[in-house]
């Protein structure tokens, strides 16, 4: 439909509307309105005449609850500040024409996923700057500690003070540790995006005993599509799916299913349309749910024990799949109130105490193959229940299913595209109880 059409049809709208009675919809020769007031405003679905009422109803009563959702009252100038939340919000509802199976805490879900490129720079930067600050820090004992062997040696320090060579030393020094902090903390320029680009997303649930034992493993994966130049709108992905633990996938009703089955390839059902441009759409997800134990990507091992003045606590960690970097692992721990800061003895990482919320967090930068487990020991005044539930977060650039797509192509003549993925892997909610 073009834009011209659309602004017609919703001209028309008010002098069809039926006020004052109890009618939802009205029609006219070529189309249904499908309304509801809202104070002062009306939601309003424009559909065909041979679309089911009844889920168009329900479709209408699910756009009018997201509203609320964004903007304090129904009133024209707050829906228009907050526009594009509530078009990010409708997008999740209806894709391609076609209402999604999604209620509305789904949708929450779905639009907070957007942030998520932003907490991983951020995630990111932080590290960046901690191993700065962390390096200057070294660089400057390390000048220290040379200055004073110089004095015991009756030589002057190398780099401080003087004239000729060691100032010029100094000078070099300096600009060392100075560049160093420089290009940490500086951002990377990303390069420009193609015109085709793919997201990859996993969302990761997870609740354990803390005597062992996966109660429940729940990860949810989607792949979306956007497509920023429309002469690259009629193509195909070529997803390549290495899974091995029996993950359930689904493409979007508008995706030839037949083609994905046979040759794991995602194409229109239609292939002279072009998918959306400008637009994320979602056109494969995946889920996977287990009990099994050996699926567990990140294993954490909590021993409190009782000592004669209150506990000793051992806590450890383990990266059961090998192929996963995990970043910015933060394992926090509850503690008692009132009874102080924690006595930490051995720790691999770094350690943070908050004592507003009594809670120890083990900060941990990366977690791989090459430092796949580790274990942190501390001391405090408390029973052993007071250590539970253990919570854990990460963040991922590898997903924890293996799906990725290898190579886009166009549908006529399969000619090569240029295009870029984004993988993102994420905790949802990680405890142990």
């Amino acid at each position: 439909m073009t834009r011209t059409r659309i602004e017609g049809l919703l001209a028309a709208f008010p002098k069809l509307m039926n006020t004052g009675k109890q009618h939802t919809f009205v029609e006219t020769e070529s189309v249904r309105y499908v309304y509801q007031p809202m104070e002062k405003l009306y939601m309003v679905l424009i559909t065909t005449k041979n679309s089911n009422i009844l889920e168009d109803l329900e479709t209408l009563r699910l756009f009018s609850r997201v509203i609320p959702e964004y903007c304090r009252a129904l009133e024209e100038n707050e829906i228009s500040e907050h526009c594009f939340d509530l078009i990010f919000a409708f997008d999740e509802i209806v894709a391609l024409g076609y209402r999604e199976n999604v209620n509305l805490a789904q949708i929450r879900t779905f639009t907070e996923m957007d942030s998520h490129e932003e907490k991983v720079f951020r995630a990111v930067r932080e590290t960046q700057e901690r191993e700065a600050k962390a390096e200057m820090r070294r660089k400057a004992k390390e000048l220290q500690q040379a200055r004073r062997d110089a004095e015991r040696q009756g030589k002057k320090a190398p780099g401080f003070g003087g004239f000729g060579s060691s100032t010029v030393s100094g000078g070099s020094t300096a600009a060392m540790i100075t560049e160093t902090i420089i290009e940490t903390d500086k951002p990377k320029v990303a390069p420009a995006p193609a015109s085709v680009h793919m997201k990859i997303e996993e969302k990761i649930t997870l609740t354990c005993g803390r005597d062992g034992g996966l109660q429940n493993m729940e990860l949810h994966g989607m792949i979306m599509l956007r497509i920023s130049d429309d002469k690259f709108g009629r193509i195909r992905l070529h997803v390549e799916n290495e899974d091995k633990k029996g993950v359930q996938l689904q493409t979007h009703p508008n995706v030839d299913k037949k083609l994905f089955t046979a040759e794991s390839l995602i194409g229109l059902k239609n292939p002279e349309k072009s998918f959306p441009v400008s637009s994320d759409v979602g056109v494969l997800k995946w889920r996977l749910q287990t009990t099994e134990e050996s699926f567990i990507p990140l294993t954490i091992n909590c021993w409190p024990s009782e000592s004669g003045n209150g506990c000793d606590v051992n806590i450890e960690y383990e990266l059961q799949e090998d192929n996963l970097e995990l970043n910015d692992v933060v394992i926090t721990i509850p503690l008692p109130s009132g009874v102080g800061a924690p006595v930490i003895g051995e720790i691999d990482g770094e350690y943070r105490h908050d004592s507003r919320r009594n809670t120890l967090e083990w900060c941990l930068p990366v977690i791989d193959a090459k430092n796949k487990s580790g274990s942190l020991e501390f001391s405090i005044a408390g029973q052993p229940n007071d250590f539970f539930p253990v919570q854990v977060s990460f963040i991922s650039k590898k997903n924890y299913c293996n799906i990725q797509v290898t190579k886009v192509t166009q549908v006529d003549g399969n000619s090569p595209v240029r295009f870029s993925t984004e993988t993102t892997f994420l905790v949802d909610k990680y405890e142990i109880l």
